[in-house]
């Protein structure tokens, strides 16, 4: 309660629910160098350990009758799979690898984040800024070595009144080079707002009058999160094949 005291008489928050979104070295010093091991690149590297751990070791038996392992680890293919097929196309399953490893990469991410004491990677803009500028640079590099010039047709909507076309065509360029923004922000900022609304009501349990209620409001919102951590991994995957799509078949 002294804590609590001093933290209003200097007119600052108790709790900084922004503060588990700081970018931290894991040895030695303060400083963030480019090739720096942070705790960023730690939870990275367990969202990898962790798809590896799924879809290679927890299959490699490959029995009749599935471990649960190897069920979620084919449940998971199977869902993806699907998803590419039905939304991009039969002639998109060259890239379902890809997606696959994209989809995993996330959702594992968006999970570890929800560990106690743990970081969230998939909330931070540098990474998921990058994720979306890799799909946006395979899906134009695609539609162009797959149809050459007719890959333009994307901007051109033929079935529009002439007089409206070269609007159109402005308005379709500028909306193709902010799909890496749209994408990007989307994962990123769903995730950072659940995680800081779950730290606001951590902050307010320590507080015997509404600990009951923040204990309660603090399980909806982690249940929810739980939800939107796959929604966002799934929204960020489907959104990429739509993209792929558009490349294959650029024509309006």
């Amino acid at each position: 309660m002294a804590v609590e005291a001093q933290g209003a008489e200097e007119g600052g928050l108790v709790f900084h629910p922004m503060d588990q979104f700081i970018v931290k070295p894991l040895f030695g010093g303060s400083e963030v160098g480019m090739f720096t091991i942070t705790n960023v690149t730690l939870w990275m590297f367990l969202a990898v350990l962790a798809v590896v751990a799924l879809m290679v070791l927890g299959t490699s038996r490959r029995a009749i009758i599935p471990s649960r392992t190897q069920s979620v680890g084919e449940l998971a293919y199977g869902f993806v799979y699907k998803m590419v097929e039905d939304v991009a196309g039969k002639d998109a399953l060259a890239f379902f690898p890809y997606i696959m490893t994209l989809f995993m990469f996330i959702v594992f991410a968006n999970f570890l984040g929800l560990i106690p004491m743990s970081f969230t990677t998939t909330s931070h803009f540098a990474v998921t800024v990058v994720l979306a500028l890799l799909v946006f640079v395979t899906v134009t590099v695609v539609g162009f070595v797959k149809n050459g010039s007719k890959f333009l047709g994307l901007f051109w909507v033929a079935s529009a009144p002439l007089a409206l076309r070269p609007v159109l065509a402005v308005i379709e360029v500028i909306s193709y080079f902010v799909r890496p923004v749209s994408h990007s922000i989307r994962l990123a900022g769903n995730l950072m707002a659940g995680h800081a609304v779950i730290k606001v009501f951590a902050g307010f349990a320590a507080i015997a009058v509404v600990s009951p209620i923040s204990v309660v409001a603090i399980t909806a919102m982690y249940g929810l999160e739980i939800l939107v951590s796959f929604i966002q991994a799934y929204v960020f995957t489907i959104l990429t094949c739509v993209y792929l799509k558009d490349a294959l078949h650029p024509s309006h």
